[in-house]
Formats: C-alpha cells, sequence, structure tokens
C-alpha cells in the first residue's frame, strides 16, 4: 500500500505576505492537499467517504519553519503516512524547494460522523481499510 506521496505546485502571488513571503497561514491547506493526493493516490475517495457521512478532522498540527519560499517557487511537498490506529491517521510533511527544507510538520487526524462522534476507520473504509493498514 502507499505510504508516501509528492506533489508539485507554485506559490502564487496571493499566498504571499507584505514581504513576499509565503505566509504562514498558507501552510496547513499545502499539508491538507498533500493529505488529500495521497488518499487519492491510494484509490481513496474524500467525497464519498464524506456522503456517507464520515470525515477526518485534524486533532493536532504542528509546522516548523526551516526557510522562506517566495512568489513563483516551485515547491514539492512529500506526505508520508507515520501511524495508524482504530481512529487516528498521523502524518509527516516535508516541503522542499529546490531541495532545500522548506518547512516540516505532522498532524494527527481522527475519523468522526456528522454528530462528531468518533470512528473506527477500518468500518468507515471497509475492505480498502486492511489493504491500507498492511
Amino acid at each position: 500500500m502507499l505510504r508516501e506521496h509528492t506533489i508539485e505546485f507554485r506559490v502564487r502571488y496571493s499566498e504571499t505576505d507584505a514581504m513576499g513571503f509565503l505566509y504562514h497561514g498558507n501552510y496547513a491547506p499545502f499539508f491538507e492537499m498533500g493529505r488529500t493526493e495521497l488518499f487519492r493516490a491510494q484509490g481513496g475517495n474524500y467525497r464519498e467517504m464524506e456522503e456517507r457521512g464520515y470525515f477526518f478532522v485534524v486533532a493536532k498540527l504542528t509546522t516548523q519553519f526551516h526557510a522562506p519560499a517566495k512568489y513563483d517557487d516551485l515547491l514539492q511537498l512529500n506526505t508520508r503516512v507515520t501511524r495508524l490506529s482504530p481512529a487516528k491517521l498521523e502524518h509527516e510533511y516535508k516541503l522542499y524547494r529546490d531541495g532545500t527544507l522548506i518547512a516540516s510538520a505532522s498532524s494527527v487526524l481522527g475519523c468522526l460522523d456528522r454528530a462528531g462522534n468518533i470512528q473506527r476507520i477500518s468500518e468507515v473504509l471497509g475492505p480498502a481499510w486492511e489493504e491500507f493498514s498492511s
């Protein structure tokens, strides 16, 4: 099962601050893109999962900034699953520009239903869970 995935994208002008640097608040959406694309590459589909009433919610996100990025920089984001448990999914992120580490982060996601009740990921993903967790 795919545990790691890399995407590439450019910093848009609207994502920079008054100094021309990538604004710190825009890193979390990048990490979400990485998670979503990793899930998609694994055969998952967030839309279908959410239509069935299940959601992966961020319980914890930590970010360490190492170097700045600027408008039009081409960035590479590597997202890796680091831990699976019955109701939690943990990821690690490494964001690079030309091989230079820009930021590193980690997240913990919980699986909930529409009412906010914790759900077992294996029940939400069904047969795909066995392949996902192997």
